[in-house]
């Protein structure tokens, strides 16, 4: 299909900084993939020195595949296609020795870092746990050392000494004794590096003549200055993005970076995509309104050429239960009648805990459902836990795994103890087992720390021992009790119910592991260690599984339903409370209206999903925790969509009547839902 004259536009602005508004549906993703081919074949700058980065694996594989097709794969493969936390690890893997990282360093995820604070809190501060939830005080400082971190703030950076930013300087000190990074650091460490070192700056913006951005207006300050600093050389680049689907202020995404880019590149072009290609007129009209109750850097106004096709319905229940069979029977109604498969409908939602009651009302209608944006069984902590010890008993070698569960459970070696053997072992050219070993090296730490290390270093000797005596079964059968994985996580799990599901996957994943290594006579098949290799294939293989497409109706918040699009749309729990969220409007009548804004821009996302038919639902009465019903009122969101392109069936309407039996009293229940305080 030929580019529209705005997408043909963006494609040939190449000389300077230029920013593309690429509104719901505009071909955002088009106009990215022939830019790249438009450089390398029309413009001759070599695929190695074009950059592309976005957010999620998913846009950066897709992005690759559509490049892949029009160039091939050995001139595309050239090309650094990644997601900014893949960029900042390539650079890492690079120049580690410029950040304090040693080759090979270990990287922490969300649950290792969890972990540390917890234990750092523990030992170090144990009076802000008094009178505060254990759990509430860990996220508070995780979320504080983030908002440090993405503010390019280093300990030593902070000028007012808090308990947090205490705890943040021995975080970071743990980090570094363990020779890891978390997350976060790939982009932060990354920044700081280029920021501060202006052979490194030179070195990558020299790198990468043309970069392009996608997802431009979910950039955090941190990823901001790292694209300042990889632009500085040639300053040539394309960033894509919406403001109106800015929707991750909660991770520290700025969409006012739109507007620092126009103050810092004075020369900046500004293309706007303003051609839907998905959606039908009145779904396109209602999405107009809603945002434009919203403030604008650059106004756009989103037009289609498509059809009118149906009206937006608006249906009011009384129940949360009735909403859901609602969803369902309209569901059943329109598969049967159109064929449509059921991965064209789509039910949105808030938060998670909205998908239960849905979910429910679909299995007993036997309609197959998928919940996107669900933990895969490999991806939870306790399996990950589990299969790090399983990994470091068949190799202690591995820092990697060794590092991960050195502390699981908790046996007090801190990072002072870490940070000794790995320098040690680093001097010797030895991991952390073998130098954990030598006498010499265990010397320099005083008895508390030689004990809680021996201690470790003995169990994982034990456990060895069933390897080295081929008692593989064995082991297989005894390692979570020897380890007491179990005990740690009732003592470590916030609820008893949470502790018995970790205990029971466990129990599986030992299960499994069992079934690997006996054949079907009982007699001993594989052993323990190629059990755990195929387990691992096992585990990819799954993942695959996972991605693949499914035909069932899929569930979804709407934060993890931007970029995508349904034939189909029901967006449920539009009332007050629900979309916008509670805490928003807590903020609005303190004076904070950032957050109402960013609930009209979900609810803007929710609306421009779909492609041909959409059905907003809300239920009047909720749920309490003293099982009294509690009415709620319609979402303010609701008042601010236009008359002409929506229907509305009030509380009691049947969806069988026909127009004409509604018609009359249509008018009076829009105008009172418009009125409502």
């Amino acid at each position: 299909m030929k580019l529209n004259d705005a997408q043909q536009a963006a494609v040939d602005c190449i000389d300077g900084p230029c920013l593309v508004l690429a509104g719901a549906g505009s071909g955002k993703t088009r106009v990215i993939t022939n830019k790249i081919v438009s450089l390398i074949k029309e413009h001759y700058i070599l695929p190695q020195s074009i950059l592309a980065v976005t957010f999620t694996n998913k846009a950066a594989l897709e992005m690759k595949d559509r490049v892949k097709g029009q160039l091939g794969k050995e001139v595309s493969s050239k090309i650094t296609i990644s997601t900014f936390h893949s960029l900042g690890l390539i650079i890492l893997k690079e120049d580690y020795a410029h950040v304090g990282l040693n080759r090979n360093f270990t990287l922490f995820d969300q649950y290792d870092s969890l972990k540390i604070i917890r234990d750092i809190v523990r030992d170090q501060h144990p009076e802000i746990l008094i009178d505060n939830s254990e759990k509430s005080v860990i996220e508070d400082v995780a979320a504080e050392i983030s908002y440090y971190k993405t503010n390019l703030l280093r300990p030593e950076d902070i000028k007012t000494k808090t308990v947090k930013a205490d705890i943040y300087a021995s975080y970071t000190a743990y980090l570094q004794a363990c020779n890891a990074a978390d997350f976060e650091d790939l982009i932060f460490k990354t920044t700081l590096m280029l920021n501060e070192n202006e052979e490194m700056r030179k070195k990558w913006s020299t790198k990468f003549e043309y970069i392009l951005v996608d997802e431009y207006q979910d950039t955090n300050e941190t990823q901001y200055q790292l694209l300042k600093a990889l632009t500085s050389m040639h300053k040539k680049f394309t960033v894509v993005g919406d403001d109106d689907q800015s929707i991750y202020a909660w991770r520290g995404a700025r969409p006012e970076n739109i507007k620092v880019l126009a103050n810092d590149y004075p020369n900046l072009k500004v293309i706007k995509l303003e051609q839907n290609y998905r959606s039908t007129e009145h779904i396109l009209n209602c999405a107009n309104e809603l945002i434009s109750h919203n403030d604008h850097i650059f106004d756009k106004k989103l037009f289609t050429k498509s059809n009118v096709g149906s009206k937006v319905k608006i249906m009011e229940l009384r129940t949360e239960a009735q909403m859901a069979d609602r969803v369902v029977s309209l569901i059943l109604s329109e598969h049967y009648q159109s064929s449509a498969p059921w991965s064209d409908f789509a039910i949105l939602y808030r938060s998670n805990a909205q998908s239960r009651t849905i979910e429910k009302a679909l299995h007993s209608a036997r309609i197959p459902c998928l919940i996107s944006g669900g933990t895969s069984f490999y991806e939870q902590v306790e399996i990950k836990d589990m299969m790090s010890w399983c990994r470091v008993v068949c190799n202690p070698y591995d820092d990697m795994a060794l590092l991960r569960v050195i502390n699981i459970p908790r046996r007090g070696i801190g990072h002072e103890t870490i940070n000794t053997i790995l320098e040690q072992g680093k001097a010797l050219g030895k991991s952390f087992y073998e130098a954990a070993l030598i006498p010499s090296v265990t010397d320099k730490l005083n008895q508390k720390q030689k004990k809680a290390l021996c201690e470790f270093i003995l169990l994982l000797t034990k456990l060895r021992q069933y390897i080295l005596n081929e008692n593989d079964k064995e082991l297989s059968e005894k390692m979570v009790e020897m380890i007491g994985y179990n005990a740690y996580l009732k003592a470590n799990t916030y609820s008893n119910v949470a502790a018995e599901i970790k205990v029971k996957n466990v129990d599986t994943l030992m299960t499994w592991i069992q079934d690997i290594i006996v054949g079907k006579n009982g007699s001993q098949k594989l052993s323990f260690i190629e059990a755990i290799d195929k387990l691992g294939l096992r585990e990819m293989m799954d993942r695959n599984r996972d991605n693949e497409q499914n035909d069932a109706v899929q569930l979804m918040t709407l934060h993890a339903s931007k970029g995508l699009e349904f034939p189909f749309v029901y967006l449920v729990g539009m009332q007050e409370g629900t979309l916008p969220h509670k805490n928003s409007i807590e903020d609005l009548d303190a004076g904070i209206e950032d957050n109402i804004a960013e609930e009209r821009r979900l609810a803007y996302v929710g609306i421009t999903r779909a492609k041909k038919d959409l059905t907003l639902l809300l239920a009047r009465e909720a749920n309490s925790r003293g099982g009294v019903p509690k009415a709620v009122t319609p979402s303010r969101f609701l008042k601010e969509l236009p008359l002409k392109d929506i229907e509305y069936y009030p509380l009691g309407t049947q969806v069988t009547h026909t127009k004409e039996e509604y018609k009359d009293f249509l008018d009076i229940a829009l105008s009172s839902l418009k009125t409502q305080k």
